[in-house]
């Protein structure tokens, strides 16, 4: 998925769609004033990862990180970029390096998780996301938490940190924060009552996150073939 930017005079607006996560209100990020060719740049990158040209964008961020090496912005659209390459270590230090410059990014502390879960540093992830969660960040941002938490307590390839209790009451969390309207959230918790053997609930989910507006045909591929497994009584390969 992509995070796409719209500048202002001071500021970057940024409509994020992480992986596993669903898209969200704008997210103003101050970055200050004389930085606007840096800026320019940076949107660029950001159209190269849009279309799918990940080395592209990679050397536009780089250069602007080459040019003002506190310009965060540049560095949290790079994390999703090596996010995206798996190169996930690469992903974790750039969320490290914005989250120096802005403690209160939320959106890199949640990118930063999901770097550490593909680290195979769980619990790191999860302290991070229970970070997120305890600090009440915007609410956008708050419900992706939740979802994040229910996504990993589902999917943990470490044992000790599934639940699926806790994944129902997580993803619930998150579909009300985000009004229901967001087809990710919900379909994670269709899968949380599909983990937990109730069919009936995980198909009526399912159906709500397939009427979600402006699913792009492979979303609708995605969750077509989740219905389908849940109806059958199984759970999506």
């Amino acid at each position: 998925m992509t995070r796409n930017l719209t500048f202002t005079a001071c500021a970057i607006l940024l409509v994020v769609a992480a992986t596993n996560a669903p898209a969200t209100d704008d997210i103003t990020v101050v970055y200050g004033r004389g930085r606007a060719e840096l800026m320019r740049t940076t949107l660029e990158a950001q159209r190269h990862l849009e279309s799918g040209d990940l080395p592209g964008a990679r050397r536009l961020l780089d250069a602007v990180i080459q040019s003002d090496a506190t310009f965060y912005p540049a560095y949290f659209i790079r994390a999703e970029v090596s996010l995206q390459q798996r190169r996930f270590a690469d992903a974790a230090q750039d969320c490290d390096n914005a989250l120096r410059q802005d403690s209160t990014f939320a959106e890199a502390a949640l990118l930063r998780a999901k770097a550490n879960y593909y680290l195979g540093r769980y619990a790191a992830s999860l302290r991070e996301i229970e970070h997120i969660i305890s600090i009440r960040p915007r609410q956008d941002a708050y419900a992706r938490a939740y979802g994040e938490r229910a996504w990993l307590r589902l999917n943990c390839p470490d044992a000790t940190f599934r639940d699926t209790q806790q994944a129902i009451k997580d993803a619930t969390t998150s579909c009300k924060l985000s009004e229901w309207r967001n087809e990710d959230m919900i379909d994670t918790l269709a899968l949380a009552y599909a983990k937990a053997g109730d069919f009936d609930s995980a198909i009526r989910y399912e159906q709500r996150a397939l009427g979600a507006k402006d699913l792009s045909s492979d979303e609708m591929r995605e969750l077509q073939h989740n219905l389908a497994a849940y109806k059958q009584h199984r759970l999506p390969q």
